[in-house]
């Protein structure tokens, strides 16, 4: 499960390996709560747990490392 360490800002970016054959997306999460966003375009998939304000930040932290999230994704799954 790779950790995107660029983009930390408190929260963990990640994908799972069996998520491969999905629309590109991260997961993040925070204590006890995780999120997933789809990434083209930026949108909010699924929520549990995360403030507004969370997914707010959350969501400007993908769309700024947009280009560091795709490459990542491309190099995990092999696409």
């Amino acid at each position: 499960m790779p950790t995107l360490k660029e983009l930390s800002n408190g929260f963990r970016f990640f994908f799972f390996s069996f998520d491969c054959n999905e629309q590109m997306h991260v997961h993040v999460s925070k204590d006890n709560k995780i999120c997933k966003f789809w990434i083209e375009p930026v949108s909010l998939a699924k929520n549990y747990g995360f403030s507004s304000k969370e997914l707010n930040t959350i969501y400007k932290q993908i769309r700024l490392k947009n280009n560091l999230i795709k490459n990542c994704w491309h190099e995990h799954c092999g696409q």
